[in-house]
């Protein structure tokens, strides 16, 4: 990796645009007019430019166009990646053909559709980089920013595999599949949500992801770009703890969100945050698997917060990697927000009954019920919901944990 260029003096954001038509940087240059409180922003012709301003100066975030001649975007932004990685990778393209999508989605976060809307591109920057702001640690940043995928359980991956091979694909199997695993719903959400889709919605359902992307692109994804990777480690005994606690979690949550007669977004956000709020471990295990076992092992003979022990391990928590993460990657707000402060909710600026109060609920009395160290992170915050006058619900979820708790030993018999 090569040295960071110096930050400069001043707090805002550095932009760099690439495009390699002249009128196109020009009405760029018209319709971010109004950011240039905000933002420092470069415009280039071209992808050899674009590396040749990343070298001279630091920037936060690189916007480029697809279809450029002698670097494409997907090449420039390959090469921002192995150089840069600290750098937010977006395409800005009108095409929204399958190679482009194909070729993009490994180098870049995000997709933004031509023409730019100023206030879109906007608040999915400001999202990426107030998350980022919570990470202290440079090279945690750059780990989570290199990210191509997040490893999913070897079986869920030969499960969707067999499935996306057969002759007759059911679109309700595979979204099972996805919706059992946090990397395999993260990349489906961020590709969901992305403006090559042209969804009008927020998109928060696994099943409504794949519906809106449709099973040729999932198994072009699958078999073609390999997007979803497999544990180097399947033996993992964490990553095995990790996944049935994030079903159990989606499970309870998704019981207690229509208990409390939630809207149907609102079921939909919690059942998906369940899966994706420890996604932040899911990337530790994989991407630091020794110094993140050490961290646990020392947990298991000497108990602690495992938040704290990871912040002063790492300088961040695996909340805030995680919500980083996602951030990035445009996922929807909501479940950004319940990721990043699902161990802590009572730091959360919001003073209102939501999914987030709904998620921490469920994980506190699920790992309450589980004596693992990776899953020590989180106590019921009853001050939290006796500031939102909920206490008198809590003896109905956990009536609903206990009732889960049992299904789930009857099964087992």
């Amino acid at each position: 990796m090569n040295p960071d260029p110096p930050k400069p003096d001043s707090p805002r954001s550095r932009l760099l645009f690439v495009d390699d038509e002249v009128l196109v940087l020009q009405g760029l240059k018209r319709s971010l007019h109004s950011m240039r409180a905000q933002w420092d922003m470069t415009f280039v012709e071209s992808g050899v430019a674009a590396i040749e301003a990343l070298a001279r100066e630091h920037y936060d975030a690189i916007i480029t166009d697809m279809r450029m001649p002698f670097m494409d975007g997907a090449q420039l932004l390959e090469t921002v990646k192995e150089k840069y990685p600290e750098v937010v990778r977006m395409v800005l393209s009108g095409q929204a053909n399958r190679e482009t999508v194909l070729r993009s989605l490994g180098p870049a976060h995000q997709y933004v559709s031509k023409p730019c809307d100023p206030q879109d591109l906007k608040s999915r920057l400001a999202q990426a980089f107030v998350m980022r702001d919570l990470l202290k640690n440079a090279s945690i940043r750059a780990l989570v920013l290199s990210l191509k995928s997040i490893p999913s359980p070897p079986a869920l991956y030969h499960e969707l595999q067999t499935e996306l091979q057969s002759e007759d694909v059911s679109l309700r199997k595979i979204a099972d599949i996805v919706a059992k695993d946090a990397g395999m719903t993260a990349k489906i959400l961020q590709l969901a949500n992305s403006a090559f889709m042209g969804a009008r919605f927020t998109v928060s359902n696994p099943t409504q992801a794949i519906t809106l992307i449709g099973t040729e692109l999932v198994r072009a994804l699958v078999l073609s770009v390999h997007v979803f990777s497999q544990f180097k480690d399947p033996s993992s005994a964490d990553c095995g703890i990790l996944w049935e606690h994030g079903i159990a979690v989606s499970c309870l949550a998704q019981r207690i969100a229509v208990c409390e007669k939630c809207a149907k977004n609102v079921v939909d956000e919690c059942s998906t945050a369940g899966i994706l709020h420890e996604i932040g471990k899911l990337v530790l295990l994989a991407e630091m698997p020794r110094p993140y076992s050490e961290l646990l092992a020392t947990l298991r003979n000497a108990p602690a917060n495992l938040p704290a022990a990871e912040r002063e391990r790492f300088g961040c928590t695996h909340a805030e990697l995680g919500a980083y993460l996602m951030s990035i990657w445009g996922l929807p707000h909501p479940l950004i927000h319940a990721v990043a402060f699902h161990d802590r909710p009572g730091e959360s600026i919001e003073d209102c009954f939501s999914s987030l109060t709904i998620i921490h609920a469920a994980d506190a009395l699920v790992s309450s019920s589980n004596p693992a160290s990776i899953l020590q992170d989180v106590e019921l915050d009853e001050t939290y919901i006796h500031k939102l006058g909920l206490s008198g619900r809590l003896p109905v979820w956990r009536g609903l944990h206990e009732q889960q708790r049992a299904a789930i030993k009857a099964a087992a018999v």
